[in-house]
């Protein structure tokens, strides 16, 4: 498998950060039908921060508007997925790092049938420049 390195729009929503709140709101996609490439959350103060990169950000949007939730976006994110190996996310980190784009934050896995996966996010000043070091698509 050769590197695929995808510019996406991602969206986020804050939730209070109490048990079930994440559930809810990830049923309700369910519910909807609306399709995750990838989902991350995080505690932001007394609340989550739950960033979502649908399929389709229209079917997020409407769902959105129905269940009157505060969604912000769309925000560009990478969506990275490769053969796993020593040294990966070292060599993807390097890259940007040679170009001088910081990283604001990622989220990695390997899996068991031998790739990984990532979501990185960067400055939206670097976004275009980040897109060309990785030969986004």
């Amino acid at each position: 498998m050769a590197e695929e390195v995808r510019l996406v729009d991602y969206f986020y929503v804050f939730v209070p950060d109490k048990p079930g709140a994440g559930s809810r709101i990830l049923q309700q996609l369910k519910d909807a039908n609306v399709n995750l490439l990838a989902f991350s959350g995080f505690p932001e103060g007394r609340r989550a921060q739950l960033d979502f990169v649908p399929e389709d950000p229209a079917a997020l949007k409407r769902l959105a508007r129905r269940a009157k939730w505060k969604l912000v976006g769309p925000k560009k994110a990478f969506l990275i997925a490769d053969e796993d190996r020593v040294g990966a996310m070292a060599d993807l980190l390097g890259r940007l790092a040679d170009a001088g784009i910081n990283v604001i934050a990622s989220d990695a896995v390997a899996t068991r049938a031998g790739q990984f996966g990532v979501i990185l996010w960067v400055a939206p000043r670097d976004v275009r420049k980040a897109a060309k070091v990785l030969g986004a698509k």
